[in-house]
């Protein structure tokens, strides 16, 4: 703030109150300025200062904007009023009140911007919706903590003098530590005005002691709340409390805390600064224990601020300290987060590079050698894993061969090439067509192929799902399942119609996402020949290799449970339909299709009615309980939409709100970006998962069963979305993946061409007729002398006249309906996976 310059000019003097954003610059570390901005009062016979700064959020928009308590006070009249700084250094007065007192005891700036403090043992407080000063039915002896707690708003953490009933509760414990003490702790609903109790917070023992409250996590089970905290006491110590009870406790270097606050740093330590009245400041770290490191005490320290000045993100601490020489507040500072990022001012950064930032730059490529030598041993244990599996398949295939060899069978030998070994004996080159099949299908698939086999009953869906193993997975390509029934049904097909997804989860489960659906043909005959060119084979449009890569390994099936439950007790084969890829050509040609056996199940009406297949999705400790399993049922047999939002005016903040309130949804404890709606009502199991990008934009997914719960959810959510927000749907998979399935697809649809054109020409020759027998008959007479006679002539005549007939044929071939109807429905098949991508 400016001052009158002189004491006679101050009754008509303006005073400005200026502001300047600054920002780091990484390459100077030094703070520069961005933009400024001034704000003009009259101080006529008035003397005019700041309370207190602070940023809170705007109600109106969600924004968070520093907010200036001012206070003008002109003779025994007291005016205070609230002034909220925008983005374009505009100040906008958000509301002022008169009292004829001075605001002195537990001031504290809140959301809305609202305002409270404390007079008289009194509490008061006001904000900008209702513009008036209102008092709480309570008295109050301090004020130690102010902010949000999940179901309540805004409550403040007071200390009162102890309020005793006059019967105890049953178990008494409560009301004895009240009556000790003399005090207690009480927590007071601003927007309900309700009381709530202190011992969810701390014991009332801590009421004498405690100065300060930062309380980290809120959470409601059972309708119990859960709260865990920090607080700073008159005894120089730093205590964790969880859910009302001491965790640990930490000695503090200096005397007089009065502050505390957290930082989350890039290594994903959680930080407690602490502030002292003689200037001074420390860090705590929560890690096993509550402990300060020795190079977290810092003296003569003006303020500590928690923001991300680097722009790195993560927190890092801004320390400002006192400076007698310079007059700029930002002159002598320093950013840590006790970790890599170390910046401090007055070190020429430009010329010479000081032993703190050569130990960061040593430190960090220390970090990376560490991570390629890491890379480097995981390299090498696939290596040492796959050799060891290599041995595992030599060994069996010895003993199969020492059983046949004793059994006096012949044994077929795999093919070396396949198995990557250097054969010791003589291949067959053609072996006989009934071991052929056999021999190709063991050398072709593993082992162990399957680490789970598993089935769900969702609704009137069965799902089957069958987690592969990843050295399988990833040679694979066009994976499906079938669903066949393992009885002798004369009547009906034993192929099940269903339905084939892909559902990959990456290994830190953040993400979910479904490829595209595969529809099983219609139900055909069953041929026992898997490796024939029958009725079974399918048509799939390929996936690129990225995608296998970056997804996890279940492959699940969906088929209608109805039907199945006619026969009372089922039992089906589950096969897997794959291409098994050649990584030495990268070539369509090379893959090979593959049928593999990966288990029964059995279907039993008794238990589907005692719901032992069931999808069990519980609420536990604020998480939905559900097992991987029934995650990816629930995905199987759910739609998948994606939609894109986008706020201009106002941040996003509804959204969560909406989805853990009005919604009633909780996440899951295996993949917890994900959550589980237990709403009744149609919208009952829906799957949302919310990415936000930015406050002003993010991507909500959403999992449901059919159309009308995905209409139920976005006429709930646009109820409670600004109307300047505009909500996009997105087209599933990027355009990277679909360019590679379109090029593969049109690499396919012209195979298919090319396939059908030699097809043709070769049914064409073997049904035609190329000349007759008499034709064949002429014997090859000089042409003179075939003219010479009326019998020569006749001769000539007649192959002439052939001849013309099969030129005539062979320009207009023809073939038989069946044929055409076949290669015309291979076309426009592939014709169609082109068109559809």
């Amino acid at each position: 703030m400016s001052k009158p310059k002189h004491a006679e000019e101050a009754d008509d003097e303006t005073i400005n109150l200026c502001v300047r954003r600054m920002a780091f610059n990484r390459d100077t570390k030094l703070f520069v300025q961005k933009s400024s901005g001034v704000f003009s009062m009259g101080a006529s016979h008035s003397k005019i200062e700041i309370i207190c700064c602070s940023c809170t959020t705007d109600s109106r928009t969600g924004i968070i904007l520093p907010c200036i308590l001012m206070k003008k006070k002109k003779r025994n009249n007291v005016k205070y009023f609230l002034l909220l700084l925008h983005s374009s250094n505009q100040f906008e007065p958000s509301f002022y009140f008169r009292l004829d007192y001075e605001l002195k005891e537990d001031i504290r700036l809140f959301a809305g911007p609202s305002l409270l403090w404390r007079h008289a043992n009194k509490l008061f407080y006001i904000s900008s919706n209702t513009c008036l000063v209102q008092s709480a039915p309570v008295q109050l002896s301090s004020v130690v903590w102010t902010g949000e707690i999940v179901g309540e708003g805004t409550v403040v953490l007071g200390v009162r003098t102890a309020c005793l009933p006059e019967t105890e509760d049953p178990d008494g414990f409560s009301v004895s530590d009240r009556a000790i003490w003399g005090s207690e702790f009480f927590g007071y609903a601003i927007q309900t005005q309700k009381t709530l109790t202190g011992t969810c917070f701390m014991p009332h023992a801590y009421s004498r002691v405690v100065s300060s409250v930062y309380v980290c996590k809120s959470e409601r089970l059972k309708q119990q709340l859960r709260i865990s905290l920090v607080a700073i006491t008159h005894k120089n110590q730093l205590v964790w409390f969880q859910n009302g009870a001491p965790k640990g406790v930490c000695e503090l270097p200096y005397e007089k805390p009065y502050s505390v606050k957290p930082a989350l740093t890039s290594s994903n330590d959680l930080l407690f600064v602490v502030s002292f009245a003689s200037g001074n400041s420390c860090v705590v770290q929560r890690r096993d224990s509550l402990q300060v490191p020795m190079a977290s005490k810092w003296q003569k320290v003006k303020c500590v601020l928690v923001d991300d000045f680097i722009s790195s993100g993560s927190e890092q601490l801004l320390l400002l300290f006192d400076d007698d020489s310079n007059t700029d507040v930002l002159s002598t500072f320093k950013i840590t987060d006790l970790g890599e990022v170390n910046y401090a001012s007055g070190i020429n950064y430009k010329h010479d590079v000081p032993a703190a930032e050569g130990l960061q730059e040593n430190g960090f490529l220390t970090v990376r050698a560490l991570e390629t030598r890491l890379q480097a041993g995981w390299t090498s244990v696939r290596e040492l894993q796959q050799h060891l599996g290599l041995q595992k398949r030599v060994i069996l295939e010895s003993c199969r061969a020492l059983i046949d060899l004793v059994e006096e069978r012949t044994h077929i030998l795999p093919n070396s090439k396949e198995e990557g070994l250097v054969s010791l004996w003589d291949d067959v080159e053609n072996p006989p067509d009934s071991l052929s099949k056999v021999t190709s299908l063991t050398s072709e698939v593993p082992e162990h192929f399957t680490e789970e086999l598993w089935q769900r009953v969702v609704g009137d869906s069965l799902v089957v799902g069958v987690k592969l193993t990843e050295s399988f997975y990833l040679s694979l390509s066009d994976v499906s399942l079938s669903l066949v029934m393992d009885q002798d049904f004369s009547s009906i097909s034993p192929i099940i119609k269903c339905q084939s997804k892909i559902i990959k989860l990456n290994k830190a489960f953040s993400a979910l996402a479904v490829s595209s659906s595969q529809i099983e043909p219609p139900p055909k005959k069953l041929k026992l020949d898997l490796h024939s060119k029958s009725d079974l084979k399918k048509e799939f449009p390929m996936r690129s290799s990225r995608i296998q890569l970056d997804g996890a390994k279940t492959v699940t099936a969906v088929t209608s449970l109805s039907p199945l439950l006619a026969f009372h007790r089922v039992r089906c084969v589950v096969l897997l339909h794959a291409r098994k890829q050649n990584h030495q050509h990268d070539s369509l040609q090379q893959s090979k299709k593959i049928t593999v056996l990966c288990g029964k199940i059995l279907l039993n009406l008794e238990d589907i009615s005692n719901g032992r297949y069931s999808v069990k999705m519980l609420r536990e400790n604020s998480y939905c309980t559900g097992s991987m399993e029934d995650i990816l049922a629930v995905l199987a047999v759910s739609v998948r939409f994606s939609f894109q939002i986008v706020s201009c005016d106002c941040t996003l903040t509804p959204v969560s709100s909406w989805l853990l309130g009005e919604m009633e949804c909780t996440p899951f404890k295996e993949c917890q970006d994900n959550i589980f709606c237990h709403k009744a009502g149609n919208v009952h199991g829906t799957i949302f998962n919310w990415a936000l990008k930015n406050p002003f934009e993010g991507v909500l997914t959403i999992f449901c069963r059919n159309l009308t719960v995905l209409f139920q959810c976005l006429h709930s959510l646009t109820r409670i979305l600004p109307p300047s927000c505009s909500v996009k749907l997105l087209r599933s998979g990027s355009k990277g993946v679909l360019t590679e399935q379109l090029a593969l697809a049109l690499e396919k649809e012209m195979l298919t061409l090319k396939n059908s054109l030699f097809l043709k020409e070769a049914k064409a020759e073997n049904s035609l007729t190329w000349g007759n027998e008499s034709g064949k008959k002429i014997n090859n007479a000089p042409l003179a002398s075939l003219l010479d006679t009326e019998e020569g002539v006749q001769q000539f005549r007649k192959k002439l006249q052939d001849e013309r007939e099969e030129s005539v044929q062979s320009m207009n071939q023809t073939m038989n309906g069946a044929l055409y109807q076949k290669i015309a429905l291979k076309i426009a098949e592939a014709q169609l996976s082109s068109d559809m991508i």
